[in-house]
């Protein structure tokens, strides 16, 4: 498959010095800037939130991908659309109304996404997807960086992917957690189009992400 995006999780980068770390993703080619939203109660750590965001977006014109790994979720949608987030991803497990928060962040000017953890039936997904811009599917427990791919979750991104074409809809299929030189062919022959990769692109530091990302791409 053609024109496979990389999105770095900045949860892997240098947090003391997060704009240059940005820009450095960004010249090394990048395709989204991945943000990891984590509140120490949907997920078991905490990151940063809109402010953060707001300072970092002068730094680079590529997309923000925002992933909220927070509940609720509804209450934070515009502060992050205003912080700059060109995409806000939630879990449909954090708001009681998933497809109204669809609604709020189209409302807020931004693309949505919904994130599936491994055990999220897709019975979650099926319902909202003519309206989502991106599906997020989850090949980690979310929470934090540098786990291993779990394996089962390529039959579910086949089966999305499956779906997304049968209904011809321009949708990003993205695949968080344990990406890496070794799962990134996997997750893309089953159907990914994005793939977020943490550990895998910041390893080795700013004169290594360059070659991190083309070898990701690659695969």
């Amino acid at each position: 498959m053609s024109g496979i995006k990389i999105a770095p999780s900045i949860l892997s980068a240098d947090f003391a010095r997060l704009g240059e770390e940005v820009r450095a993703i960004d010249e090394a080619g990048a395709d989204y800037i991945h943000i990891d939203v984590m509140d120490g109660h949907f997920v078991p750590n905490i990151t940063i939130g809109p402010d953060v965001v707001k300072a970092l977006r002068p730094h680079t014109k590529k997309t923000f991908d925002v992933h909220l790994m927070i509940a609720p979720v509804d209450p934070y949608i515009e502060g992050f659309a205003k912080a700059g987030a060109d995409i806000i991803t939630f879990h449909p497990e954090a708001g009681a109304h998933p497809h109204r928060t669809v609604q709020s962040i189209k409302a807020a000017g931004c693309k949505a996404g919904l994130s599936l953890n491994p055990a999220t039936p897709l019975e979650f997904l099926w319902p909202l997807l003519p309206d989502l811009d991106l599906v997020l599917v989850m090949s980690v427990n979310p929470g934090f960086g540098g786990q291993s791919f779990i394996e089962s979750q390529l039959e579910r991104i086949a089966i999305i992917r499956e779906r997304i074409d049968a209904l011809g809809l321009p949708i990003d299929l993205e695949v968080d957690g344990g990406i890496n030189n070794e799962t990134a062919p996997r997750a893309i022959a089953a159907g990914a189009t994005v793939l977020v990769a943490g550990t895998a692109t910041f390893k080795g530091g700013p004169a290594a992400y360059a070659p991190n990302i083309k070898g990701l791409r690659g695969a």
